[in-house]
């Protein structure tokens, strides 16, 4: 099968993303086999590309939102059928057994798996995959908008969750990429105002399209005290100001996988007054499956810049660089 994998991580300016053939995988057990029709770009993939996240195999192929076609079921496979329009999201696998996954927090599972990580992913003609951690697709959902919600929506989700934000009350979003134009959407439905930190005027643009109360850089000060907020840019320096913005009894979410060095934070101006911060790691499936049932509800909507799978490396460098507007796409 024809793929773009990382040999060697390197600066996504040298291209670490090269075209291979590879063998064609074939479903184990309880796995199925898909067809990949196209694959989201996210940020995590930036960092594999590039080496912040340390290397677990060699080549691989990164890409965790996945939309495809059932085209084999391995053995003991009992709910997907051959034709199913499937996703498959960052969650590769958990144990189930250890204590988190018994638990319901598989998310924080002491042996998972990673699609695009330590698993081959979705930017390939194939992949596998447990039928347990794929996910049926709704078919109002054309592949193309449904791909950014697999990681970017499930993960804006469960920040959300972790934030604590409430109907009506005041949101900030620091950053304004793939997760940050699906969490407005959701926090606007909730009625919430919704105020956002992000650089470039493309972004900022879209922001006030889809119902910013405010929006401004990091630069500008945020005229009122929220009750939440999520980082979404994986910019450590952001915190402090973040913590600051924050109202008594706020919670700040970072929703990133990596972020850069977290300066030293002033008690008094950052956390007293029960302020909290909070990470966010990878997802449950109950994430998703309630992600994908609000997108289907609200209805969510996606926007997303398309390109073909051999320039992948320019896909990844435009979001570095904050030049995409909304979520980039990859067509396998």
């Amino acid at each position: 099968m024809h793929a773009m994998a990382v040999v060697a991580p390197g600066p996504i300016e040298t291209h670490p993303l090269h075209s291979l053939d590879l063998p064609t995988p074939q479903p184990a057990q309880g796995e199925v086999l898909i067809r990949v029709e196209v694959c989201g770009v996210c940020r995590t993939d930036l960092h594999v590309a590039e080496g912040d996240l340390p290397a677990q195999r060699s080549p691989l192929v990164p890409g965790h939102e996945i939309v495809g076609r059932v085209i084999r079921c391995g053995a003991s496979v009992q709910h997907l059928r051959e034709g199913d329009r499937v996703g498959v999201a960052w969650l590769y696998a958990a144990c189930t057994q250890c204590d988190y996954c018994r638990r319901g927090d598989e998310n924080l599972c002491q042996q998972p798996q990673f699609t695009g990580y330590t698993k081959h992913g979705g930017y390939a003609e194939y992949v596998v995959a447990p039928e347990a951690f794929v996910y049926p697709l709704p078919a109002m959902l054309s592949s193309v908008e449904a791909a950014p919600f697999l990681c970017a929506g499930i993960i804006g989700y469960r920040a959300l969750q972790r934030c604590g934000v409430q109907p009506k009350q005041r949101l900030g979003l620091y950053g304004f990429g793939g997760s940050a134009h699906i969490v407005i959407q959701i926090a606007r439905h909730w009625d919430c105002e919704v105020y956002v930190v992000t650089r470039g005027q493309t972004h900022r643009d879209l922001a006030t399209r889809l119902g910013a109360a405010w929006v401004g850089e990091i630069t500008d000060p945020i005229p009122e005290k929220l009750h939440a907020a999520i980082i979404f840019a994986p910019v450590g320096s952001l915190v402090p100001p973040a913590l600051a913005a924050l109202d008594r009894g706020g919670t700040l979410a970072l929703a990133g996988v990596h972020m850069t060095q977290i300066p030293p934070l002033d008690y008094a101006d950052t956390l007293f007054y029960e302020r909290t911060i909070c990470s966010v790691t990878a997802n449950t499936r109950q994430d998703g499956r309630d992600l994908l049932h609000l997108a289907h509800s609200i209805p969510l909507h996606t926007e997303t810049e398309e390109y073909p799978l051999a320039q992948a490396n320019t896909a990844l460098r435009r979001m570095k660089n904050g030049h995409l507007n909304g979520a980039a796409v990859l067509r396998i």
